[in-house]
């Protein structure tokens, strides 16, 4: 049996780059597949019911699907070279930027690629799921019917002409600003090694930000320091150092944390607070929807609607799992540190109805 696993995604897939990037820190042995209509049809559909990518292939000929899943697994099965903390603070801290980056980032990310001229780039590459062969125009007629759906999501996440210089002053003078100003000083988040948060970053980091033609301009022009290490963590020879000694988290961070939980985690309470709702009023319902409706949400000051995202509390449970679980003789640092972050009241939100993830289907636990 190989020893070798298989990566079913793609490089214009936000969350293929994450899997991508962990595999290569991880030192995993792995070879990455192009996820074409036949790979969909043939293999993604039958072995995991859904249409999500990436997914990867185990050599015992298993087929996880979700990063977050992926990277659990893999973890507890190769526990050398861990890249997840295992200090407080530096893992609470980790898994933080995961849901972030994975959730949030979600909107510049989406807005930079469709609401920007990054055609017929973007048109090429959704092309090439249907005709990977054919040459870059016939790709590019094709890849527009498919990536039109795609773009019919931006409305869905609040990206609308009203929050559009919000999200483009949040990325370009918050993110991307304390980003270089903490990647000049640290090859990593928390130190010289990568951890989970830097895998949910390099997601929308990369796939979108730093490979679609405008956002990957701009990032090289006013963020040259993310833009390398956006090319760090995809580097198979990068060299890795250790975390930050006596779970230290850098302050460099502490801006970007700080705005996460006011204007992010409103956001997850709104979705925990509408899916017990939702719950109540569907009490012979299992399975749960991807989206219940509208809530309402700001960012920079301005206010609109988006999509309630259900799946925002099954991430959201493994951080407040993450705080919950920490020794009591430790829980006095962490709370101290969250306090300076705004995000002490946060880690207090009580889940009634949790749910669970059932052959890749979200259902009431």
């Amino acid at each position: 049996m190989s020893n070798k696993y298989t990566l079913y995604g793609s490089a214009l897939s936000l969350y293929t780059g994450k899997a991508r990037a962990y595999l290569i820190n991880k030192r995993l042995p792995y070879e990455e597949v192009f996820s074409s209509l036949k790979v969909y049809k043939n293999i993604i559909i039958p072995h995991t019911g859904v249409r999500f990518i990436p997914v990867l292939k185990t050599p015992q000929e298993e087929y996880i699907q979700d990063t977050t899943v992926i990277i659990e697994t893999m973890e507890k099965r190769h526990p050398e070279n861990p890249l997840v903390p295992s200090s407080p603070k530096q893992k609470l801290v980790s898994k933080l930027f995961e849901i972030w980056a994975d959730e949030w980032l979600l909107i510049p990310a989406m807005h930079y690629r469709w609401n920007k001229d990054n055609f017929p780039f973007i048109y090429e590459e959704f092309g090439r799921v249907v005709t990977p062969r054919m040459p870059a125009f016939i790709r590019a007629f094709v890849g527009k019917k498919i990536g039109s759906k795609f773009k019919g999501f931006v409305p869905i996440l609040g990206i609308t002409p009203a929050t559009t210089p919000a999200i483009e002053d949040w990325y370009e003078n918050h993110v991307l600003h304390f980003l270089e100003q903490h990647f000049s000083t640290h090859d990593y988040l928390l130190g010289a090694k990568p951890s989970l948060g830097d895998f949910g970053l390099i997601g929308p980091l990369y796939a979108h930000l730093y490979r679609d033609p405008v956002p990957g301009k701009l990032m090289k022009n006013i963020a040259p320091n993310v833009a390398k290490w956006v090319e760090r963590m995809n580097s198979p020879t990068a060299q890795h150092g250790d975390w930050l000694s006596n779970d230290e988290v850098p302050e460099t961070l502490y801006p970007l944390l700080q705005r996460m939980f006011a204007e992010f985690w409103p956001v997850l309470e709104s979705t925990v607070e509408k899916l017990q709702q939702w719950q109540q009023q569907n009490p012979t319902k299992n399975e749960v929807p991807r989206t219940i409706g509208e809530h309402a949400f700001s960012i920079g000051g301005v206010k609109e609607n988006r999509a309630i995202m259900t799946f925002h509390q099954w991430k959201l449970q493994r951080v407040l799992d993450c705080y919950n679980n920490t020794d009591v003789e430790l829980k006095d640092t962490v709370d101290e540190m969250l306090l300076n972050l705004g995000g002490k009241q946060a880690m207090q939100l009580k889940i009634t109805k949790r749910v669970k993830r059932v052959n890749n289907q979200l259902v009431f636990d």
